[in-house]
């Protein structure tokens, strides 16, 4: 990766509804606009990130999605109001920024969550996309939730009927499940919101352990606020599905024809299976895919290297 390096320009954007998205700029002024597009949903963004973009070619934009990072108001306060944080807001936020930022056309960059975020603005967006480098692609299908909310559990039993049983009584689907987090995290008890978000870390932790290259307490390791602002998000757009029909990101695809992809996507990646990534592949004209072996959700050298290779291709 590429030697760290500060932003040169940042702000807090109004979008509305009382938000403010943080944003910050690095690298060459003059150099071709890419965004990164953060996972989660509620992760923030990484000061990490940068590092795949060379900072003598790219202008990269970073910014933290409503309620997370350091954007405001943070989802972690229990007064935070997430009704005007869906899909279409942020598809809506990242061009709002665009124009705030003076680019005609970005690069988008991104893995997990930030991969159905991407397609969700490309999508809508085309004419404004220069290209795309995901590494994780996931589209927030429910049969993708209902997988990692229930379908993994067969791999660990015991751990996912500690994450069934912390809701009480059990709900009987995947569905019924993140909805019953999503309430437990609007609890105006914050010790009944950290004991959710906890047990929700503890199963996403699960769910890459078998990864051969993972981070142990990939989830579990966060700040506490970070991870209540994190838990909170998820099980907000989990519960609604993301606001989008089901399988409408995967059955669009053509209406990306002509911007180039690159799709890397880990052969041991349990919680996001490859599946979407090739259904993905074969809907969209100018993508190419490549599996890497030694990689999960979380990673690995491999996946790095090819991260860095493919966006430095574009310029």
């Amino acid at each position: 990766m590429y030697p760290p390096i500060e932003p040169h320009d940042e702000g807090m954007l109004d979008v509305g509804d009382g938000n403010l998205v943080h944003w910050s700029v690095s690298g060459d002024p003059a150099g071709l606009p890419a965004a990164v597009v953060h996972g989660g949903p509620g992760s923030g963004s990484s000061p990490r990130t940068r590092r795949y973009f060379d900072p003598e070619r790219f202008r990269i934009v970073q910014f933290d999605q409503r309620n997370c990072g350091r954007s405001t108001p943070h989802a972690s306060r229990s007064d935070a109001d997430l009704r005007h944080n869906t899909t279409g807001h942020l598809v809506a936020d990242m061009e709002r920024l665009r124009e705030h930022l003076g680019i005609d056309r970005w690069l988008l960059f991104g893995g997990s969550w930030g991969s159905t975020l991407i397609l969700a603005y490309a999508e809508r967006h085309p004419d404004r996309v220069a290209g795309i480098v995901i590494d994780g692609v996931t589209s927030t299908r429910r049969r993708e939730r209902d997988w990692l909310y229930e379908g993994v559990g067969r791999f660990f039993p015991a751990q996912w009927a500690a994450f069934r049983d912390h809701v009480a009584p059990a709900p009987a689907t995947a569905e019924d499940l993140v909805a019953a987090y999503a309430r437990l995290m609007e609890s105006p008890d914050p010790a009944v919101r950290a004991a959710a978000a906890q047990a929700w870390c503890a199963w996403e932790d699960t769910a890459v352990s078998l990864e051969p290259n993972g981070v142990p307490d990939a989830y579990s390791g966060r700040p506490d606020d970070a991870k209540l602002a994190m838990v909170r998000i998820c099980t907000h757009y989990f519960a609604n599905a993301a606001w989008l029909e089901e399988g409408v990101l995967i059955r669009d695809a053509g209406r990306l024809a002509g911007i180039r992809g690159v799709l890397l996507h880990g052969r041991f990646d349990i919680s996001s299976p490859l599946e979407t990534a090739w259904l993905l592949a074969e809907r969209w004209p100018d993508a190419t895919l490549t599996v890497v072996e030694d990689s999960g959700h979380t990673g690995s050298d491999t996946m790095r290297t090819l991260i860095r290779e493919a966006l430095d291709s574009f310029v």
